[in-house]
């Protein structure tokens, strides 16, 4: 890359998961000195931290790798349809160390600022070792759900046992044999945990604010012939992920839902409720996304089958969401979780109608009793999208902080550049494509378009790149003009922005966060815009010779 000051490296990656892995490999191969900024102390992102039980891909695992190496999909044999957290985390090991990735990764480095250089056009990056790392572009490689939130509850230091937040799983696992456990959560996570949890624990105590909507994951082994199958298909496989809306083989059903009957309608759901997967939400018909009584009927479908499969009336009740309907966020996939409660030892507690009050030394208070516990785990969501953002202090243009400019919502060129943040690219940032689809697929799209504009500077002879503010403003009204179509903007979900443990955060204000316009139109908006030479986007600069310092081996 063309550069006018030694810096310490061209590129710095903030970040070592799913989207910071294939980034620093392309960086490499095009031959840029650049380095990877993770803040664990190991690769991995997601599936390193994640080492809950029951955690695993929602995505078919053959859709969720990469597709940039045909060696890689011929050497990996995926184990499962939805592949566990260990065994996604040795594929990303091994993907890793295929390329000799970790000599450009530095562990243990979280970056605690970063500010913009006007006069030189530079980053300066604090990382928490002590050093200040400069570069001519930073690459935003961090999670959308990597920042954990607590709940606001009293006396949480008092508790005398074992407490954590499901996304700091101790690593070396925990025995739950025997222990009376509290789980504060029902959304996607504790889907997840909950029916493992519950045969382990002597008791396990639930404590839902909200029910969520679920619907059956049917995961399956894959044998060595459904592989060998699946290899001989892999460009089918990403090219329908391509022209899907949600970047999955799943594609939804073209014809109205009003010009079939209803039998019809039962037939499809019932069909979709037994296979693999998302087809029950992104197979369906695509009124229910949009038209409320569309919606209203399938929801009452779903409602049915889970009032079918919880023997308890009361109970099945409290797990029926009532406040939204069924595929208006994302729809978290389970197995056996609403028999989770058919066993004597897990107790549902509607926290509306019994609210917590605080926890004690002992356990858990609501207006109604003490509960003893063991064990409590926070189930309690994530500062979505822009809450890893908001705890590095990012500072651009004027001394502008990005975590003002995004508190009352994000605004950004394509979900992958800033105005006023020059050089501060991100392949899967707030308002991109990777934002609501299949993650590793809006990834690739992501980081490719982004090195074809680095490329382009390097041939322009350009340093500098910036999103124009009419760009930017287009950009930003067009994601917001999208959500008024979608039931979505009716849900209090991490889509549209929503998690009251999170100051400004709370409900009644939509952060328009995701793009709704699916992929196949994400797509050729950034073909548009590369075609056009990268109309909306301002670059400065002059050709000189590069003079970036040797890449400093970290292995």
């Amino acid at each position: 890359m063309v550069q006018q000051l030694t810096t310490d490296y061209e590129v710095i990656v903030i970040g070592a998961g799913v989207a910071g892995i294939y980034q620093i490999k392309r960086l490499i191969d095009m031959g840029i000195n650049a380095t990877v900024l993770e803040g664990s102390d190991n690769l991995g992102g997601t599936w390193y931290n994640n080492r809950y039980p029951g955690a695993r891909f929602d995505s078919e695992s053959y859709t969720y790798g990469y597709s940039f190496s045909k060696e890689v999909l011929e050497e990996w044999h995926w184990k499962e349809r939805f592949s566990s957290q260990p065994e996604n985390l040795r594929y990303l090991n091994f993907v890793a160390d295929k390329f000799n990735l970790r000599n450009h990764m530095q562990f243990n480095c979280k970056v605690k600022a970063a500010k913009f250089d006007e006069q030189n056009s530079i980053w300066q990056l604090k990382v928490s070792d002590g050093r200040t790392l400069s570069c001519r572009f930073v690459i935003m490689a961090i999670g959308l759900l990597s920042q954990p939130t607590l709940p606001k509850l009293e006396g949480m230091d008092d508790f005398k046992g074992t407490s954590f937040h499901t996304y700091y799983w101790p690593h070396e696992g925990i025995d739950l044999t025997g222990k009376k456990v509290g789980i504060i959560g029902t959304g996607a996570t504790a889907i997840q945990i909950i029916p493992v949890i519950a045969e382990q624990a002597e008791e396990l105590y639930v404590f839902q604010r909200r029910p969520n909507w679920s619907a059956p994951l049917n995961n399956s082994e894959l044998s060595e012939a459904e592989m060998a199958d699946i290899r001989t298909r892999y460009d089918e496989i990403f090219e329908a992920c391509s022209e899907s809306p949600g970047g999955f083989v799943h594609r939804p059903d073209r014809r109205s839902f009003y010009e079939v009957s209803r039998e019809e309608r039962l037939a499809l759901w019932d069909k979709l409720y037994d296979e693999p997967g998302f087809g029950i939400w992104l197979s369906n018909f695509r009124e229910i996304f949009m038209d409320e009584k569309a919606n209203a009927e399938f929801s009452d479908y779903i409602a049915d089958r889970i009032r079918q499969r919880v023997k308890d009336p009361v109970t099945a009740e409290t797990l029926i969401p009532k406040d939204h309907g069924f595929g208006i966020q994302r729809v978290p996939l389970e197995t056996n979780y609403f028999e989770a409660y058919n066993r004597d030892n897990v107790h549902l507690t509607d926290i509306q109608k019994e609210p917590l009050q605080r926890v004690t030394e002992t356990g858990l208070r609501t207006t109604a009793r003490d509960y003893d516990l063991d064990v409590i785990i926070y189930s309690t969501g994530f500062d979505a999208m822009t809450g890893a953002f908001d705890h590095i202090d990012i500072e651009g243009v004027g001394g502008a902080k990005l975590k003002d400019k995004w508190f009352e919502a994000p605004a950004t060129f394509l979900g992958m550049m800033i105005h006023g943040f020059p050089n501060l690219l991100m392949p899967n940032g707030p308002q991109s494509g990777s934002a609501s689809t299949n993650y590793p697929r809006g990834i690739e799209s992501g980081v490719n378009w982004l090195m074809d504009l680095l490329e382009y500077m390097q041939d322009h002879g350009y340093t500098r790149a910036e999103a124009s503010k009419a760009a930017e403003e287009e950009w930003t009204a067009e994601v917001v003009e999208m959500y008024k179509i979608m039931l979505m903007r009716k849900a209090k979900s991490w889509f549209t922005g929503y998690n009251s443990n999170v100051v400004g955060h709370e409900a009644g204000h939509v952060r328009h966060l995701v793009y709704n316009g699916g992929s196949p139109k994400y797509m050729a908006r950034l073909q548009t815009v590369a075609a056009t030479d990268y109309e909306g986007v301002d670059f400065e600069g002059e050709p000189t010779e590069p003079q970036a310092k040797p890449l400093q081996s970290t292995a």
